[in-house]
């Protein structure tokens, strides 16, 4: 299979590219942080998004999807770093979508996922407990008592925690933190008795809750799939969400690259703009070789996916996501130095994007996290 986008897949990026361009530009992004915007994201914009197909593009097609597979919604994902767009897309998608294909019951899929595809039901994936990822760390108790389950315990980093419909939650119904059996997942209202949901500001302005369970009660059958057998699905779901991390995070240095590249075209010192001072020039091109190599290793990651190669497809999405995380770190970093005084004030967009680039990194898993996976899944 080629790495390349087929006519689907490249129609679907060139219209994200066209679309954000015009209703989502960085300036759009800019006025969200400024207003302290109570949801994080324009619902009109989310409507134009759903019209135009992106919560369906990898889903199948038996249940409203486009079937564009992983490699067309990693070419969104890019167009969405390029423009710094905030939607759902991610938390409901990607995740939520991907736990309700992997676990839920033909009944449960039939229910839920057309209206996802369609952007009328926003989910968010409850997961992490601790600071950094480590998703085989859960804590949160769900104990079976009379028919029902009862779950205790606190979510942080919940991405759209705070403007989801429905929470899907991975808790421990068997074994302690750090196995990976034992694990099980429950979607439930957000309005559930015992639920508090606490909204958090990240540093890019971007939505994330934390949720408290006290002794929340919920029916059996918020339970998707088998108790205690969730961690393989988890995992495959979590690896789609880190490609399309990945592809937002090659999407942002990308345009940080060309404006910072622009920048040094533009700005004259002693005559001269400063793009011709060599020195200059060794950084940027040493930038733009490693962005070319995260650009094949996104690609990879992506084809592995659509592919369903087991084998390597987690190794591929670690490789991606280690090399996104320490490039945006690195590239932002010469962004704003090479910009100059000006690079740190908030008159330029470049902190934007630097801010963004951040949050991206940790997500699901920095660079030293997948370095480590990527070493302990090649038997090291």
């Amino acid at each position: 299979m080629t790495l390349l986008l087929n006519e689907e897949q490249a129609m679907l990026r060139d219209s994200a590219q066209a679309f954000l361009a015009q209703r989502a530009p960085v300036s759009a992004q800019r006025a969200l942080r400024d207003r302290h915007d109570p949801l994080g994201y324009e619902p009109a914009l989310w409507r134009e998004v759903a019209e135009m197909g992106w919560p369906a593009a990898a889903m199948p097609e038996a249940h409203g999807g486009l079937g564009a597979g992983y490699k067309g919604l990693a070419a969104v994902f890019e167009q969405m770093g390029r423009s710094l767009a905030a939607t759902p897309l991610l938390a409901s998608a990607v995740l939520g979508a991907g736990l309700i294909q992997e676990l839920g019951s033909p009944v449960q899929q039939a229910q839920w996922l057309p209206r996802i595809a369609a952007g009328e039901m926003l989910l968010a994936l409850a997961l992490e407990e601790r600071p950094r990822h480590q998703p085989s760390a859960v804590a949160l108790s769900a104990v079976r008592k009379e028919g029902s389950w009862l779950l205790d315990g606190t979510k942080a980093f919940v991405l759209d925690g705070h403007v989801a419909e429905h929470l899907l939650v991975v808790a421990r119904t068997a074994g302690q933190p750090g196995a990976e059996q034992g694990l099980s997942v429950f979607m439930l209202p957000a309005t559930t008795p015992g639920l508090r949901v606490e909204r958090t500001r990240l540093v890019d302005s971007r939505n994330a809750a934390t949720v408290h369970f006290n002794a929340v009660q919920v029916d059996v059958d918020a339970l998707l799939g088998e108790a205690s057998q969730a961690w393989s699905a988890l995992d495959r779901v979590l690896d789609h969400a880190r490609l399309c991390l990945a592809a937002e995070s090659l999407g942002l240095i990308t345009e940080a690259f060309e404006r910072t590249v622009a920048y040094l075209k533009e700005r004259v010192q002693f005559g001269v703009p400063i793009g011709s001072f060599q020195a200059l020039q060794h950084r940027v091109a040493r930038l733009h070789v490693e962005l070319e190599l995260l650009r094949s290793c996104v690609a990879a990651a992506a084809q592995a996916l659509d592919a369903g190669d087991a084998a390597a497809a987690p190794l591929r999405v670690s490789l991606a996501k280690a090399r996104a995380a320490d490039l945006s770190e690195r590239a932002l970093n010469e962004a704003v130095q090479l910009h100059g005084g000006i690079g740190v004030t908030d008159e330029l967009d470049i902190g934007l994007f630097l801010k963004r680039a951040r949050v991206l990194q940790q997500t699901f898993g920095d660079g030293v996290f997948h370095r480590d996976r990527f070493a302990r899944l090649s038997g090291f």
